[in-house]
């Protein structure tokens, strides 16, 4: 689904722009005005899904930033309607709470839940069963693995064969690695998970990213670092490093005279991706002045002759 496309509104649309919209639509297609019609009660569900992202700062900025795909393998149906309370739109189009929207729907609470996807919302947006007893099957459990990916990964994307064991039986399943993708971050496979008992929907499988070391470059969010060591002459006069990208480009980064250590020196655009649309981030050299264990009688006598000039 494409958010903007739903609410027919632009990506430069202001949030008044984007509310104004939603409500134009929601006051279209809401249950109340639409009792029995299929087809407006999948569009309702569809502006509400698209509002609660675009209304929120921080979901519309991932959403812009990673596009749908990218999006919804970090956002669950719980994620996207987190902090969203449907009562108080539902009041502000006369439709009273959940409870009144539940009685329209025909007394029945777990449609109601369903309605907005299986275990999504706040706890605000009705689940359970009205006074018509119904029950809802209970979703399958959710499940959570650890997947390691390279930094080449995250910089170019990947997608990854994987073998999984769920519910005692072994799985392949196919994960795309979004370029940028960043540590600690979920990837969602919906309906991966855990088996209902009771024949309801199965869970869905969350795979949580670890980037591994590499042996030249340490992540400092889009930026990559790597350290360089140069003598203490090179230091005093200046001199040049090479500096191979992850791509394989090759610099020769220069070192001005009289730097200090732990000093930084930038190759700016080469970093890794912010995002599959995003920017590239930047590398930094770290320069480090390299003093030797040992000095031969030569290298003895001229540091000598330096210690008393003062250096």
């Amino acid at each position: 689904m494409e958010y903007y496309e739903t609410l027919g509104v632009s990506k430069t649309a202001s949030a008044t722009e984007i509310k104004k919209a939603y409500r134009q639509l929601a006051l279209k297609y809401h249950p109340d005005k639409n009792q029995g019609n299929k087809t407006a009660e999948d569009k309702f569900k569809e502006i509400n899904e698209a509002y609660a992202v675009l209304s929120d700062a921080e979901k519309k900025k991932q959403y812009d930033t990673y596009g749908s795909t990218g999006f919804h393998q970090r956002y669950s149906q719980e994620d996207i309607f987190r902090n969203f309370d449907l009562n108080d739109i539902l009041r502000q189009f006369g439709g009273g709470s959940s409870a009144k929207f539940s009685n329209n729907m025909g007394g029945n609470g777990a449609h109601y839940q369903s309605f907005f996807g299986q275990g999504g919302g706040t706890g605000r947006m009705g689940g359970g069963c009205g006074t018509g007893g119904c029950h809802q099957p209970a979703k399958g459990q959710d499940l959570t693995y650890q997947i390691s990916v390279t930094l080449d990964e995250v910089m170019h994307g990947a997608e990854k064969n994987i073998t999984l064991r769920t519910n005692g039986t072994p799985q392949n399943v196919t994960v795309k690695i979004p370029k940028g993708i960043e540590a600690g971050k979920k990837l969602r496979l919906k309906g991966k998970g855990g088996a209902s008992p009771q024949g309801g929907a199965p869970g869905d499988l969350y795979l949580k990213v670890e980037v591994s070391k590499h042996d030249r470059f340490v992540r400092d969010g889009d930026d990559l670092i790597c350290d360089k060591w140069i003598s203490y002459s090179d230091a005093c006069l200046g001199t040049k490093v090479a500096v191979e990208t992850l791509e394989g480009k090759k610099f020769m980064v220069t070192v001005p005279s009289g730097i200090q250590p732990d000093a930084r020196l930038r190759i700016k655009g080469h970093g890794l991706p912010s995002g599959p649309l995003g920017s590239r981030g930047d590398i930094y050299v770290k320069l480090g002045v390299q003093v030797p264990e040992h000095l031969s009688d030569e290298q003895t006598l001229l540091v000598l002759s330096l210690q008393e000039a003062g250096l």
